[in-house]
């Protein structure tokens, strides 16, 4: 077992060696906007192909935060900032293209346009302007005599966030500038909702509702229009392009993130969006009963996976899969493993079977991420990128 712990850290000695990043010197730039001028820094490095580089010192955004209590996981939150980050590459390269977060819609103007659009009695009685009435949701006016239970499922709440991207470049001046905007939408798949009580008060349990996909679709394009009719009107957004991409949430006790299902762009002279292009990518949980149905082979290849566990560790407590697709292809493969272990051999020895599993099951076209932990928290984890011969492991100490 000895041998065993130092052929695995001269492993990682030598893996982390040859792909440690060589730092050079960052370079400087001017970054103007209509009210200042400043030097930035752009990093040399780039961890990745599937990142964009992030100019320092970094800013952050108008909306910063306001996410956390728009989404309804931790997940949902994750997947809506890294896949605008994918939707933006098929109009902004990562290698040519700067990322910042959103500079130009501002908190209160995210939040007023969250909320419902209000009915001419609701403006007189909150003594509003009409140029208040901002709200992109669907005006709800309760009316008498009509279930009050049957009006609110008829009236869901459709966009529950927007989230802003910048994608800058560096010009012949060396100065930066906008280049585009990218804006994801982020839209219910449910709407959670509670009843008044006879005091008036929302109380008691929380009831749901399911939004058709097609409503959801529906009324997130024509939210889009308004949007970029909007976004037109503020300053420095008046002659740039922009793409706006339409994302469905997954309910609350959802274990999968939601994703991205369309987007459309708008030339940089123009208010209005042009051709809706289709988003096809999902997720996926390893084992179930969808993906057996929907992806037969990559089901078999993950049971065959899970069975070898059965055979080498009998102390296992589950063995759990979240799964990728785009355009239909699994693109990625996010593997937890919850164990019992007695000691650090036993982490080491099951994570040294582990790894074989992972080159022996699973084609070299797949990211395959595995970790491994106990009641202690993270043991190991395992990381075999698409086309890489080798793998990352670590061990946590």
């Amino acid at each position: 077992m000895l041998k065993s712990v130092k052929v695995i850290a001269l492993f990682l000695l030598l893996f982390l060696t040859a792909c440690a990043p060589q730092f050079e010197k960052e370079e400087e730039v001017v970054q103007e906007t209509d009210e200042t001028r400043e030097k930035a820094i752009i990093p040399r490095y780039n961890i990745s192909d599937s990142y964009y580089r992030t100019i320092l010192p970094f800013k952050e955004g108008e909306a910063r935060g306001l996410v956390l209590g728009r989404l309804n996981t931790r997940l949902d939150i994750d997947e809506f900032e890294t896949g605008l980050m994918r939707v933006a590459q098929e109009s902004f390269e990562a290698d040519r293209y700067l990322y910042q977060e959103g500079q130009y819609l501002k908190r209160d103007t995210i939040r007023s346009w969250l909320g419902r659009k209000l009915s001419k009695e609701q403006l007189e009685e909150q003594k509003l302007e009409e140029n208040e009435n901002v709200g992109l949701n669907p005006i709800f006016e309760y009316q008498k005599g009509k279930p009050y239970e049957e009006q609110m499922k008829d009236s869901p709440i459709y966009l529950t966030h927007m989230l802003e991207h910048n994608y800058l470049i560096k010009n012949k001046n060396d100065q930066l500038e906008l280049a585009g905007v990218v804006i994801g939408l982020a839209l219910n798949s449910v709407h959670y909702y509670k009843l008044p009580d006879d005091y008036g008060d929302f109380a008691g349990f929380q009831r749901e509702t399911e939004i058709d996909d097609d409503e959801i679709e529906r009324e997130g394009k024509k939210i889009a229009e308004e949007v970029i009719g909007r976004l037109r009107n503020i300053e420095g957004l008046k002659n740039v392009p922009i793409t706006i991409a339409l994302f469905k949430q997954e309910s609350i006790s959802s274990i999968v993130p939601g994703h991205f299902f369309a987007s459309a762009s708008a030339d940089a002279d123009s208010s209005k969006l042009g051709k809706w292009q289709t988003i096809n990518e999902e997720y996926h949980v390893f084992p179930s009963t969808d993906v057996s149905e929907a992806y037969r082979e990559d089901a078999m290849m993950f049971s065959n996976f899970k069975s070898d566990i059965d055979d080498y560790f009998p102390n296992y407590t589950g063995v759990i899969g979240r799964g990728f697709y785009k355009n239909d292809e699994l693109q990625q493969l996010t593997i937890e493993i919850p164990m019992q272990f007695y000691g650090k051999g036993e982490v080491i020895g099951f994570t040294q079977y582990l790894t074989g599993l992972v080159m022996e099951h699973f084609p070299n076209y797949i990211n395959v991420h595995v970790y491994v932990s106990s009641e202690s928290g993270q043991e190991s984890m395992i990381i075999r990128d698409a086309g890489a011969e080798e793998p990352y492991i670590h061990i946590y100490n």
